[in-house]
């Protein structure tokens, strides 16, 4: 077990290697290197609003909806606001902007739409990718997620935008939606929350769970580390309380090479 989670550690590090060049490559032909965090922002967003025809699945069922691979390049997902943030998020990650997901929940904890958060100077500035815009307010000043919990301030930032829906609203919401877990008796939120208060904005939870190499990645290095330290306490146990001999791999295979590699005396 410890060598396949090896195997998959490796070949995971693989993939995420090859994502992230990809999205380089992709964010270099979108975004000027000497853009601002604002431009940056304003080009990400441009490159979703208009740009060039992208391809449409017969099955979007099919499609991988934590791959950026895919979430950039369909149509139908790039008009989903799961998948869409997904897209932006990846895109202004390989800019060097941070940012992460914010999930807007009804008053059931129930996710009603999901949408960005970007650091720009010391404020996490609210961005929408469905509906391809940055939430201002009447003067143009970019709005925070505390900022937009006013009715007031959310209508006026959000009149212009054509059919944007009045139950988008900023009451309830979270990073990370730990009701799709079935573990719903158990209280999890609550727990976290007593045990590391404040943990969903001291981690970054994004990247994870919004790009399937790097989950994997860090689910086979978790598999491997724990694995390893079960092999260790399997040898002790063997060495120290049932005091068999084990066939030592390094041992055998120092010793072989040496055999090999070694010239015999003669005598």
């Amino acid at each position: 077990m410890l060598v396949v989670a090896m195997a998959v550690f490796i070949y995971s590090c693989a993939w995420e290697y090859s994502v992230r060049q990809y999205l380089r490559g992709f964010s270099d032909a979108i975004v000027p290197v000497t853009a601002t965090p604002e431009q940056k922002i304003d080009d990400i967003l441009a490159w979703m609003r208009s740009g060039p025809p992208r391809a449409v699945a017969s099955d979007v069922a099919a499609l991988s909806a934590r791959d950026p691979e895919t979430t950039l390049n369909y149509q139908q997902l790039l008009a989903v606001c799961g998948t869409a943030t997904n897209a932006f998020l990846n895109l202004s990650r390989s800019v060097g902007l941070k940012s992460r997901r914010l999930l807007l929940l009804t008053p059931e904890r129930d996710t009603k739409h999901v949408v960005a958060e970007v650091l720009v100077g010391e404020d996490w500035i609210v961005v929408d990718p469905t509906f391809r815009v940055v939430l201002r307010d009447g003067h143009g000043n970019y709005l925070t997620r505390g900022e937009l919990r006013d009715p007031v301030v959310f209508a006026e930032a959000t009149k212009a935008i054509p059919g944007y829906p009045a139950e988008y609203s900023y009451e309830n919401f979270a990073h990370v939606r730990i009701s799709r877990l079935p573990l719903r008796g158990l209280h999890l939120r609550e727990a976290m929350n007593w045990i590391f208060p404040g943990w969903e904005e001291s981690l970054d939870w994004s990247l994870l769970l919004e790009r399937e190499s790097f989950f994997v990645l860090m689910c086979a290095l978790l598999a491997a580390f724990f694995f390893l330290l079960l092999r260790l306490a399997l040898a002790w146990y063997a060495d120290h309380k049932l005091l068999m001999y084990r066939f030592r791999l390094r041992e055998h295979t120092l010793r072989a090479g040496a055999a090999f590699f070694s010239t015999p005396e003669m005598k």
